[in-house]
């Protein structure tokens, strides 16, 4: 009879749990933010980002930011790069690659550790623009469940655009707009193929791929994101040779190398996950307007919404 009465017990609890862990699940489903305005490229809004010590600040997202670079001013190469480094299953997925996470996850155990994410572009922009940045199983789940709702309320380009537009790639540089300005002196439709890949070697966090202390592991990474570029014919070998015999010109920053040196060197390990933008939720700014083209120049118009695999076209994008 004890034991029966225990079984009982035990019975309840785990329906008590299960219930508690499906009522948790419907709320945070049905508290996440809309996605809904995020496929209306002439409005701006605001997210709160994070310095190199922590402070927090206001950024714009859209053509409210001075450095805003739309889809179509944004270069292939670079467009190119990106998606050969951070998701080469971009352009099929349904916004989270279960193949990627499949991978982590056998990485992770193999460690004995999280050493890999298996995030996408998708759930990168999620999580940089409603999310925290806390490595925790709530806010997984959330990111995967607004990944999965962009990919099918946006385009692919417009996704690319956004997460181009709020990456983290240097001490409060954001978007590849200001990271053009800031380490070459250029607007974004100027970059040669070797900038592209130069500037998306550093998407895993800027802070252990910095070109001001280890300029020699941020080309290591660069010269094997043009390998994968030109084994997936998304530049040719000509672009390929040219661009591994470029060094970029970083000469011209001395200023800014002495300012970067003052922060505290970060611990010398590259991070589980791809970083972007800080920890934010997303709200309209008080009385804004939609917005004109940014200074880049106006958009073109999005690319398919479901565009080849990179691996099987010489030219994926435009």
């Amino acid at each position: 009879m004890r034991s029966a009465s225990r079984f009982r017990r035990i019975l309840a609890a785990l329906a008590t749990l299960a219930f508690l862990l499906a009522a948790w699940a419907g709320v945070s489903i049905l508290t996440l933010p809309s996605v809904a305005r995020l496929a209306k490229p002439g409005v701006s809004m605001v997210i709160t980002v994070k310095d190199w010590n922590r402070k927090d600040h206001r950024f714009v997202v859209g053509p409210g930011n001075p450095h805003w670079t739309p889809y179509g001013a944004i270069p292939p190469a670079l467009k190119r790069a990106v998606v050969a480094s951070e998701d080469a299953n971009f352009f099929t997925h349904d916004g989270v690659d279960y193949e990627a996470i499949g991978e982590a996850i056998k990485a992770d155990l193999r460690k004995g550790k999280f050493v890999r994410g298996g995030s996408t572009i998708t759930q990168q922009v999620a999580k940089n623009l409603f999310l925290t940045r806390e490595k925790t199983l709530t806010r997984k789940v959330k990111e995967l469940l607004l990944a999965r709702r962009m990919d099918d309320a946006l385009s692919k380009s417009r996704i690319l655009e956004l997460y181009l537009n709020v990456v983290e790639l240097g001490p409060m540089v954001y978007g590849i707009g200001h990271a053009a300005r800031y380490y070459f002196g250029k607007r974004p439709p100027e970059l040669t193929v070797r900038e592209c890949a130069f500037l998306a070697s550093m998407l895993p966090g800027p802070k252990v791929y910095n070109p001001y202390r280890r300029m020699d592991r941020v080309m290591k990474r660069s010269d094997r994101i043009l390998r994968r570029m030109v084994a997936a014919r998304m530049i040719s070998r000509e672009e390929y040779d040219a661009a591994m015999s470029e060094v970029p010109n970083l000469s011209g920053l001395a200023r800014k190398v002495e300012k970067t040196l003052e922060t505290p060197l970060p611990e010398e390990k590259p991070p589980g996950e791809s970083s972007g933008g800080g920890p934010a939720i997303l709200e309209e700014p008080a009385g804004s307007a939609p917005a004109g083209p940014g200074p880049a120049g106006p958009s073109s118009p999005d690319t398919p919404r479901r565009a080849a695999s990179p691996s099987g076209s010489s030219r994926p994008f435009r």
